[in-house]
C-alpha cells in the first residue's frame, strides 16, 4: 500500500501532524477528519506517568546569554490570505539575539498562557500524534534559559540573521532549543507564526489565532508554502526597518538596547523542520537575501508525488538536507535537489532518530515518564542528550562556514566526535 492510499485509511488518519511535510497527507487527514469525539474514542496506551516538576530546555552552550522580544508585525499591503474579510495580514514573531547582561530581566515564557492551553488539549496529539497526557503538563512553565527584553551585546559587532520555521502543526517554540543555541553563539534568530496555519497564536491583546481547517490537501500544502514565502519576505522587510532604528512592532513594543544596528542584513540564513525545511527551499528560491539554507526532514515533492519547482532546478546558494533514520518519503525531492542543483550541498541522517527528534520533543518528552513506545515513536531510539549536541553542532558549523566564512572540517566527512551523523552520498 502506497502512502497515498494509506492515508485514506481511518486509522492513519489519527496520526496527526507528526510527520508534517515529510507525510504531509497524514496532516491534512488528521485536521480535516479527527472530530474531537474521535479523538477521544481513540485507542492510547495506557496514562503514563507524567514528571510533575518544570520542564527545562537545554542550558545553550555558546558564550553569551540569550535575551528574546516578540513582535507583533502589520503587513498593510495584503488582506488575511486564509480569514476573509481581514484586510490585514498580523504575524507574531520572536527575536532572539546574544546578551551579556541578563540579570534583573524576566524569564522569557515558552509560551503564552492561551497558546499553552491549546498546545496542550488539541495540538500535541490531535495535530503532532504524540499520544502525550493532557491536563498535566504545564507547557508554559517550561525553563528557556532566555529572557525578554536585555540588552544587546555589542562584542563581536555585527550579527548574521536566522530565520527559523517550524513544522506543519507547529509552534514558533517548537524549535527553541536550535533557536537559543544559535543565539548564544552570536547569531540574531528569527521564529515566525504563520498565522492561521499555525496551531495556535496569541497576540498581546490576549486573543488567540488557530489553525483553519483545510480540506484539499495539496491546496491546502501549495498555499501554506507561498503564504510562508511571502510572509518571510515581509519580516526580513521588517528587519531592516528595526535595524534601521524605526519600530516595527504594531503595539509600540520598546526595542531591546543595542539590538537596532546589530543585524548584519548582507548575511542572512534560513532553517527549518518538516514543512519549515520546504520553506526555506521555496523562500530561498524566491528571495536572493537569503544566503544559505538547513531543512530538516521536509519533503520537497507535492502531495501528488510530482516535484516542486525548487526540486526540479535546485539552487545557486548552499542548501544542507538533515533527515530521519529509516523510511521516508523525502527521498525523490531530495534526490532531485541534489540532482539538478549547481550550487554546494549536502545529505546527512541522524542515526537513529525520529522525525521530531529535531524539534523540542527530543529535551522534553524524556522529562515526562513515558512509556519507552511512546518515546520511541517520537523521537526514535538514539539518546536524547546526543541527538541535541549533535544537531546544534553541524548547523551552528553550516551556518558558521557559509556567513561567517570559518573552516569546519565537520561538513566535509563523518566525524569521531559525532558518530551519529551519517553522510549520504
Amino acid at each position: 500500500m502506497t502512502e497515498e492510499q494509506s492515508i485514506k485509511q481511518r486509522s492513519n488518519r489519527r496520526r496527526g501532524l507528526r510527520a508534517a511535510v515529510a507525510c504531509a497527507v497524514i496532516v491534512i487527514s488528521a485536521l480535516g477528519a479527527v472530530l474531537p469525539a474521535e479523538a477521544a474514542a481513540a485507542p492510547t496506551e495506557s496514562a503514563p506517568a507524567v514528571n510533575a516538576a518544570p520542564l527545562s530546555l537545554p542550558v545553550p552552550t555558546g558564550r553569551y546569554g540569550v535575551g528574546e522580544v516578540p513582535l507583533h508585525l502589520v503587513d498593510h499591503s495584503r488582506p488575511d490570505p486564509w480569514q476573509s474579510g481581514r484586510q490585514d495580514r498580523e504575524l507574531m514573531i520572536s527575536v532572539y539575539y546574544p546578551t551579556t547582561r541578563g540579570e534583573g530581566h524576566r524569564a522569557a515564557p515558552y509560551m503564552l498562557p492561551k497558546a499553552a492551553a491549546h498546545f496542550d488539549s488539541v495540538t500535541v496529539n490531535d495535530y503532532l500524534g504524540m499520544n502525550l497526557p493532557t491536563g498535566q503538563i504545564n507547557w508554559a512553565a517550561t525553563a528557556t534559559h532566555v529572557v525578554q527584553g536585555a540588552p544587546a551585546t555589542q562584542v563581536g559587532g555585527k550579527r548574521p540573521v536566522l530565520v527559523y520555521s517550524p513544522g506543519l502543526g507547529e509552534p514558533r517554540t517548537w524549535g527553541t532549543t536550535l533557536v537559543a543555541d544559535l543565539a548564544s553563539r552570536g547569531y540574531v534568530v528569527v521564529t515566525i507564526d504563520n498565522t492561521y496555519e499555525s496551531p495556535e497564536v496569541q497576540f498581546p491583546d490576549g486573543s488567540l489565532a488557530t489553525m483553519v481547517t483545510p480540506t484539499d490537501p495539496d491546496a491546502f500544502i501549495r498555499k501554506s508554502l507561498a503564504v510562508r514565502t511571502t510572509d518571510t519576505g515581509f519580516v526580513l522587510d521588517q528587519l531592516g526597518l528595526l535595524n534601521a532604528g524605526h519600530q516595527p512592532d504594531t503595539d509600540g513594543r520598546r526595542l531591546p538596547k543595542g539590538l537596532a544596528g546589530a543585524l548584519d542584513l548582507s548575511k542572512v540564513g534560513m532553517f527549518g523542520h518538516s514543512m519549515g525545511g520546504t520553506a526555506t527551499a521555496t523562500v530561498m528560491d524566491a528571495d536572493p537575501r537569503v544566503k544559505a539554507g538547513i531543512n530538516m526532514d521536509g519533503n520537497l515533492t507535492n502531495f501528488d508525488g510530482t516535484l516542486m519547482p525548487v526540486a526540479e532546478h535546485g539552487l545557486t546558494r548552499p542548501f544542507l538536507f538533515m533527515g530521519k533514520d529509516g523510511t521516508t518519503d523525502t527521498g525523490p525531492g531530495w534526490q532531485a535537489f541534489r540532482a539538478h542543483t549547481p550550487g554546494w550541498t549536502r545529505q546527512l541522517t541522524l542515526r537513529g532518530s525520529e522525525h521530531a527528534s529535531f524539534t523540542d520533543a527530543e529535551a522534553l518528552l524524556p522529562q515526562l515518564g513515558l512509556p519507552p513506545a511512546t518515546q520511541t515513536q517520537n523521537i526514535g531510539i538514539i539518546d536524547p542528550a546526543t541527538a541535541i549536541r549533535t544537531n546544534e553542532a553541524y548547523i551552528s558549523a553550516y551556518f558558521d562556514h557559509w556567513l561567517r566564512g570559518r573552516s569546519d572540517r565537520l561538513l566535509n566527512g563523518p566525524s569521531d566526535r559525532y558518530p551519529a551523523m551519517e553522510f549520504v552520498d
